[in-house]
């Protein structure tokens, strides 16, 4: 049956609607929405997990606490047992969190593009220390590289609902560990203008990867005034100690600015109670003893509370980061830390899949989903990831940003007033066309209200096969290729790119421009 010609006329207008640029401040979803519908604590349930985490940090404390530490805390009225436990009363930790940083902003080299942290604003990034990566073609891993940290961070700079980039692979090409730390730090910088995150192994690297950022910002201590890097610090092998190397690199990142997302990842069953409820308050404890040495150290230094508790599948004592459980239980930190009124942070996304597939699609809704919804200022993990954190992929990021997508516009969820309720529009169809295709209304909302998929297919069955019957991973590919052949970001100027190199012992090869 031929399309009537208004039905042809509404049609053509929403497709060239479609295709026109659209203006940042118009578009249905954004970075930073506000979540923490989702509850899955009450307020008594809340205070019970803290008050057990602050009895935890007086009564039995922190082992293998570094020097630094252990100045501040005893100064400021804790105490070292004889075994070298280091205990935190209840006071020391609630007066470091009184000065702790409740919002602080996260740059990003383009300064549109920074990250107001705090409250219930949800944001979705990258992350993760992932050792392979899934090769589409072959659908085998292989080891991941420092050109593939480079090619995934100058991918994760065209995909909108993806917005901060920390380093979600480590580069196995590198053997060397200071210049493993220096190129990693150099290509999550290189790769985007969106704020980057890093990690380190040894905290003499901090200083040099900070005096690097400096050259790129334009002179010494510009990036304490202006800092867009967040640095990954997994300070704790739970249960309860400090993790000494990295809390080493802790004190050098407070002494030279350098924003922290304190990282605790106890898994549920092996380093951290079985029971939700308990690996949850160990994971409070963990990130409280370690605020609470930053702030005794640089009172308000900018800090994320990185509860990342992490489940087992009791089974066979493999970590499930796809689980029903997982997906609960760092809903249920988000919400105890914004309760608490810190910047949150929690991992979301990890599929326990090995490919892009319908269980990797299950695994990452319910798990982001729980994680916006409960108002995580930063969901990490959240794109790319496989095999429990053990691989990514490039295919796999691209679908994930047309996942997070979906997620963020149910974190808008629906405003309901006498213009969205349509009444005047509902009447007018009525006695009119009969139909809302061809609408002012329609046209008008089509992009601030509606997201659609950069990927995903919403083509009917014959057209999907006139168009060559792709499956998702083939379409992600098709971007992945085009984009890696095409998109090299150069908010860097070669002539202090130039200087970094002839400074510092890049490895990555000479970026095109």
């Amino acid at each position: 049956m031929a399309s009537s010609p208004r039905r042809a006329g509404g049609r053509s207008a929403r497709v060239a609607m479609r295709a026109a640029p659209q203006p940042e401040d118009e578009r249905p979803v954004y970075p930073g929405m506000t979540g923490g519908k989702f509850k899955p604590l009450d307020e008594s349930q809340m205070q019970q997990v803290y008050d057990t985490s602050l009895e935890l940090l007086e009564s039995v404390g922190m082992g293998q606490a570094p020097p630094e530490f252990i100045q501040v805390v005893t100064d400021a009225g804790g105490a070292l047992t004889e075994n070298g436990r280091l205990l935190f009363p209840r006071a020391v930790v609630e007066s470091a969190m009184a000065v702790a940083a409740k919002e602080w902003v996260l740059h990003g080299q383009d300064e549109a593009k920074s990250l107001e942290l705090g409250g219930e604003r949800v944001y979705f990034g990258t992350a993760g220390a992932a050792v392979l990566i899934l090769d589409h073609e072959t659908q085998r891993f292989r080891e991941s590289t420092l050109p593939d940290l480079y090619d995934l961070g100058r991918l994760f700079d065209t995909l909108d609902n993806i917005h901060f980039f920390v380093r979600p692979v480590v580069t196995r090409d590198l053997l060397d560990v200071r210049e493993l730390d220096i190129n990693t730090a150099f290509a999550v910088m290189m790769a985007t203008t969106k704020p980057v995150g890093t990690s380190f192994f040894f905290p003499q690297h901090v200083g040099e990867v900070v005096s690097m950022y400096d050259m790129a910002l334009g002179g010494d201590g510009e990036f304490e005034k202006r800092p867009f890097v967040i640095a990954n610090n997994t300070f704790v092998v739970p249960p309860l100690r400090f993790a000494e190397e990295s809390a080493a690199c802790m004190v050098e990142q407070v002494r030279y600015g350098m924003p922290v997302n304190l990282l605790s990842a106890g898994q549920a069953g092996a380093t951290s109670p079985a029971a939700l409820a308990g690996s949850l308050a160990q994971a409070l404890a963990e990130c409280l003893s370690a605020l609470t040495c930053v702030n005794l150290m640089r009172p308000g230094h900018p800090c994320v509370m990185g509860l990342w508790p992490f489940v087992s599948d009791l089974r066979t004592g493999a970590m499930t980061g796809g689980s029903g459980e997982e997906a609960v239980l760092n809903a249920a930190a988000a919400q105890v830390t914004n309760w608490l009124g810190l910047p949150s942070g929690v991992a979301a996304g990890m599929a326990d899949s090995k490919i892009p597939d319908a269980q990797a699609g299950y695994e990452k809704g319910v798990t982001l989903t729980l994680a916006g919804q409960a108002g995580a200022n930063m969901v990490f993990e959240s794109a790319g990831m496989l095999g429990s954190l053990l691989a990514c992929s490039p295919e796999m990021m691209v679908i994930d940003n047309d996942l997070l997508g979906s997620v963020n516009r149910t974190i808008r969820g629906i405003e309901v007033n006498e213009q969205t309720l349509s009444s005047q529009v509902i009447k007018e169809v009525v006695n009119g066309p009969q139909h809302f295709l061809g609408e002012q209304q329609t046209l008008e909302i089509m992009q601030t209200e509606y997201t659609y998929p950069l990927v995903g297919d919403r083509l009917s069955p014959d057209d999907w096969i006139d168009a060559g019957a792709k499956d998702v991973k083939q379409r992600a590919h098709e971007y992945v290729t085009e984009t890696l052949a095409t998109h090299y970001p150069a908010h860097i100027d070669v002539d202090v790119e130039s200087r970094i190199r002839d400074t510092y012992p890049i490895r990555l090869e000479e970026i095109p421009r």
